[in-house]
C-alpha cells in the first residue's frame, strides 16, 4: 500500500480512537453510570439517599460539562428536583427544565461568572439540614465561579490569571492561589451550604482525580495554604507583577490575619460526599479498546503526563523512535495512548494551545519516522484561546509545510502552532464536546 494511503488510514483511525475517548467522557453517560434511582432512593456507589426524607433537591455547579451533567440529574429525578443554577463556558449550554444555566468566561473569568457565583451562594444560604444539594463539577469550574474575596477585584483576578497562565503555572499551583482569593473555592461553598447534605458529581480534568483540585474544590476540604499560594507567586517572579491587593491578602493570610479555607477534619465535611463519575483514565481505556478493535497492539503509557509541553513531546518522540528502531515497548501495528495536561511557557506572541504546541514539537521528528500519525487534542474541544481542539502530525507534515514556506522551528519559537497547522488542514476542530477529561494523545504506527 502506498504511503499516502497508509497515512490516510492511520489518520482516520486516530480520529476514530479519539472519538471513542470522547464518548467515554460523555457527561450524561458518566452521571447515569454512577447514579441511579430506585424508587424513592437515590443510589450512588454505597451511598443511598432516601428522597422521602429530603425537603428540597437543589442542583448547583460549574464547569464546561456541567450543563449536560445537570441534564442527566434532571432525567433521573424528574419533578423531585426543585431548582438550581449551573455556570458553563460560553457555547456549552444545553436547555434544561428546572436548572438555570448561565454562560460565562473561561479561562479568563468575567462578570457573568461572578454573577453566577453570587446566585449560587444565595441558593446555598437558604439551604437547610433536610435539603440535598447535588453539585455538578467539571473542568473549567474554577474560572466559572470567580467571586473574589475582599479587597481583591475581579479585574485583578483576571490579571493574575493571565500572569499565571503565561508563566506556565500548573493546575495545582493555579488553584492554590485561586482558592485563597475566593469566597467560593477551596471548600467555601460547603461552608455556606452546611448543614445541608451535598453530593458532588465530578467529571475530573486533573491528574490524580483529587476533588479538592478539580474546579478548585468548592465543596471539598482544602489542603493548600495561604503560605503555599504566596510561594507560587514567588516561584514565578510575580510578587512585584501581581496586583498589590492580591499579594497583600496572601501575605495577611500567611501571617494568620485572614481565616484559612476549611481543612480536612472540619465538621462541615461530615455532610459532604464526592464521586468521580468520569476521568482521563476512563477515556484512555475506551480509546484502547477502540484501537484494539481496529487491529493495533495497544498500550496506555500514562494518564498523568504533566509538566512542560515541549519536554513531554520530546519524551513521546523518544518512545516513537524506539518503537521504529527496536519494536519496544510495542511492535507495530501499534497504538500508544497517553493523557494528562501539560503547560506552555509563552515566549512569543503567536496563537495556539498546549495540544497544538505538542504536535508542532514533533513535526521534524515525525518526518524521520516511517508511517506514523500523532494526534494531540483536548477532550473539551478547545485548546488555548482557539477554535481547535488540537492537531494531527504525520510523516509528511514537515515536507508539506516546507512546500508552503512554513518553518516549524520558527512557528514553535513564536508559540504560533495554530497558524502553522491551519494552512495544512491539520487542525482538529470538534466544537464544544460538552465534556472535559484533560487531553488525549494518540501515536499510531503502521
Amino acid at each position: 500500500m502506498a504511503q499516502k494511503e497508509v497515512l490516510m488510514r492511520l489518520r482516520q483511525h486516530a480520529m476514530e480512537i479519539f472519538d471513542a475517548a470522547l464518548d467515554a467522557g460523555d457527561p450524561v453517560k458518566a452521571v447515569k453510570g454512577a447514579v441511579r434511582r430506585e424508587g424513592d432512593e437515590l443510589v450512588v456507589s454505597d451511598l443511598r439517599i432516601d428522597l422521602k426524607k429530603v425537603q428540597r433537591v437543589l442542583v448547583v455547579g460549574a464547569g464546561k460539562a456541567t450543563a449536560a451533567m445537570a441534564g442527566a440529574v434532571e432525567e433521573l429525578l424528574g419533578d423531585r428536583l426543585d431548582l438550581g443554577l449551573i455556570s458553563v463556558k460560553y457555547g456549552h449550554a444545553v436547555p434544561l427544565a428546572r436548572v438555570k444555566v448561565k454562560e460565562a468566561g473561561h479561562p479568563i473569568p468575567d462578570r457573568n461568572g461572578e454573577d453566577a457565583a453570587r446566585q449560587i451562594m444565595e441558593l446555598l444560604l437558604d439551604a437547610v439540614a433536610k435539603d440535598l444539594v447535588i453539585s455538578c463539577i467539571s473542568g473549567g469550574g474554577s474560572a466559572l465561579l470567580p467571586l473574589a474575596a475582599d479587597p481583591v477585584t475581579l479585574n485583578e483576578k483576571v490579571e493574575l490569571t493571565r500572569l499565571l497562565l503565561g508563566a506556565g503555572a500548573d493546575i495545582h499551583e493555579m488553584n492554590a492561589v485561586r482558592k485563597h482569593l475566593s469566597v467560593t473555592k477551596g471548600g467555601n461553598l460547603m461552608r455556606i451550604a452546611y448543614p445541608a447534605r451535598v453530593l458532588s458529581l465530578i467529571l475530573s480534568d486533573v491528574v490524580g482525580d483529587e476533588p479538592d483540585t478539580i474546579a478548585s474544590g468548592p465543596f471539598a476540604a482544602d489542603r493548600s495554604t495561604f503560605e503555599e499560594a504566596l510561594g507560587v507567586l514567588e516561584k514565578y517572579g510575580l510578587l512585584t507583577k501581581a496586583p498589590r491587593s492580591i499579594v497583600q491578602r496572601l501575605e495577611d493570610g500567611a501571617a494568620g490575619l485572614v481565616p484559612e479555607t476549611p481543612k480536612p477534619g472540619d465538621e462541615i465535611f461530615s455532610r459532604a460526599w464526592s464521586v468521580i463519575v468520569g476521568s482521563n483514565a476512563v477515556s484512555l481505556a475506551a480509546a484502547a479498546i477502540a484501537a484494539q478493535k481496529l487491529g493495533y497492539r495497544t498500550m496506555i503509557l500514562s494518564s498523568r503526563i504533566v509538566g512542560d509541553t515541549t519536554q513531554a513531546a520530546l519524551f513521546h518522540a523518544a518512545i516513537a523512535e524506539e518503537v521504529r528502531a527496536t519494536g519496544h515497548p510495542i511492535i507495530p501495528p501499534a497504538c500508544i495512548l497517553s493523557g494528562g495536561e501539560t503547560t506552555v511557557t509563552l515566549r512569543g506572541n503567536g496563537l495556539g494551545g498546549r495540544n497544538q504546541e505538542f504536535a508542532l514539537s514533533l513535526v521534524e521528528i515525525a518526518a524521520r519516522l516511517h508511517n506514523v500519525v500523532i494526534l494531540s487534542a483536548g477532550s473539551d474541544g478547545t485548546d488555548g484561546p482557539t477554535d481547535a481542539a488540537g492537531a494531527l502530525v504525520d510523516t509528511t507534515t514537515c515536507e508539506r509545510a516546507v512546500s508552503l514556506g512554513l518553518d516549524p522551528s520558527l512557528y514553535l519559537r513564536n508559540n504560533d502552532s495554530y497558524h502553522f497547522f491551519e494552512p495544512l488542514g491539520d487542525l482538529i476542530k470538534t466544537g464544544p464536546t460538552l465534556t472535559n477529561v484533560m487531553d488525549v494523545r494518540i501515536m499510531l504506527f503502521a
